[in-house]
């Protein structure tokens, strides 16, 4: 069932690992057939060394295997809820990468500092409100997709495909599964590069709104010239 998604997810998995954003099995990679609605996501706590892409595990939109013999990722609620409120998505990545993450304890958004960010965003990433304890009770893994959510409401996820959850980590989203790993790596640098920004310079300056808006729609405006 679905081997050519499956195999596609099994690779952006195994680039997740590649490009050093994960530790262990602490991340995972998902991918959506639209047309059937069913979601290929990694495998719960299987090594990346080891892993197959006969180990990816399909799921339904409300959380139901359909095909597998392993357990899916435990964050399976937040990707399936994110598929149903974000139509457009095609790949979702969830990682703990160290300055992302820093960013989300510190529960701050990432200001658009330059310019790389300006390619990639059309403002800041947002960082949600922390989940209270009765959100946690009653079902952690979709309260954390459903604050993302609220954290979206008038930000357009195509121009943001990333947010931080307060005091957890980051999640991105892309076209496909190896584009939703394309964005998580992107988040991480620059975290990276807003940190080492803060310790040079505080208060940090955002990056001048024209400069932002220049970058930003060079790639992705209506008549975005970037790129062959």
């Amino acid at each position: 069932m679905l081997a050519e998604l499956r195999e596609d997810v099994f690779r952006a998995n195994l680039e997740l690992n590649a490009r050093g954003v994960v530790v262990y099995t602490w991340g995972n990679v998902s991918g959506i057939d639209r047309e059937q609605g069913l979601v290929v996501i990694k495998p719960s706590g299987v090594p990346y060394e080891t892993m197959t892409a006969d180990d990816m595990v399909v799921v339904d939109l409300d959380n139901n295997v359909v095909w597998g013999t392993k357990k899916p990722s435990s964050d399976t609620k937040t990707h399936t809820t994110l598929y149903k409120a974000f139509p457009n998505i095609g790949g979702v990545t969830h990682t703990h990468s160290r300055h992302a993450v820093a960013w989300a304890q510190a529960r701050r958004d990432i200001p658009c500092l330059g310019t790389t960010q300006a390619d990639y965003c059309s403002g800041p990433v947002p960082c949600t409100a922390p989940l209270t304890e009765e959100e946690v009770n009653r079902d952690y893994e979709t309260t954390t997709a459903e604050a993302i959510i609220r954290r979206f409401e008038g930000l357009d996820p195509a121009a943001i495909p990333m947010v931080l959850v307060a005091g957890h980590g980051p999640f991105a989203w892309g076209t496909s599964a190896a584009n939703s790993v394309h964005n998580a790596v992107v988040l991480e640098e620059v975290a990276h590069m807003a940190t080492l920004t803060a310790t040079i310079s505080n208060p940090l300056k955002p990056l001048e709104q024209y400069v932002l808006d220049y970058h930003y729609e060079r790639k992705h405006g209506k008549n975005a010239w970037y790129g062959q």
